[in-house]
């Protein structure tokens, strides 16, 4: 029997953000003005009736000073397996990238994984994520230019980089059916 699709992240997202805003102590208005997004945006994200980008959910976390992954992330089984193609991907608004969570940090590593996957066309242009934030990231196909936008650099299948996460960066397909693996440290 082939494993079911996930369900959307959305509702995932919605909890998350009820739940770190709480924990913050601070209202729907002053999250919305400290991610620089609506508040009638971040009141239909809380009520699971809107349909995030990458990019407002990024600013969310730096927001609430969280990692995306603890704002896209369904409380873990014991084991767990993401079968290709069935992970809850999260789409960019500036390009054809998509980012999937495949394993969130604990409280005592804080460290994501995620898949990304990327088409030639427009640039994945990323904003700065919490302070000290560390990417690593290896090629498993295709070509692509990363790093920071001041000094991005080209990889091939098989190739590492390591970046600093806190200032912009991008994401760069040079050919088509790029993906690569991404760690993400956090301070």
């Amino acid at each position: 029997m082939p494993p079911s699709q996930p369900s959307s992240p959305v509702a995932t997202i919605a909890a998350a953000l009820r739940r770190e805003r709480e924990r913050a102590g601070i209202s729907l208005t002053e999250l919305a003005r400290r991610a620089g997004i609506a508040k009638s945006t971040l009141s239909q994200l809380e009520a699971g009736t809107g349909n995030p980008s990458v990019e407002t959910v990024w600013a969310l976390g730096v927001a609430l000073e969280v990692p995306f992954s603890r704002l896209v992330e369904e409380p873990a089984p014991a084991v767990r397996v993401v079968r290709a193609g069935y992970g809850s991907g999260i789409r960019s608004e500036q390009a054809d990238f998509t980012g999937t969570l495949l394993a969130a940090g604990s409280t005592h590593a804080r460290r994501d994984i995620y898949l990304l996957t990327l088409e030639p066309g427009a640039v994945r242009e990323a904003t700065a994520h919490i302070p000290g934030s560390m990417e690593h990231l290896v090629v498993g196909a295709g070509r692509l230019r990363t790093g920071p936008a001041s000094a991005p650099v080209e990889l091939e299948p098989g190739d590492y980089a390591a970046f600093p996460g806190d200032v912009p960066h991008r994401y760069e397909a040079l050919a088509p059916g790029t993906f690569a693996v991404l760690v993400m440290e956090h301070p």
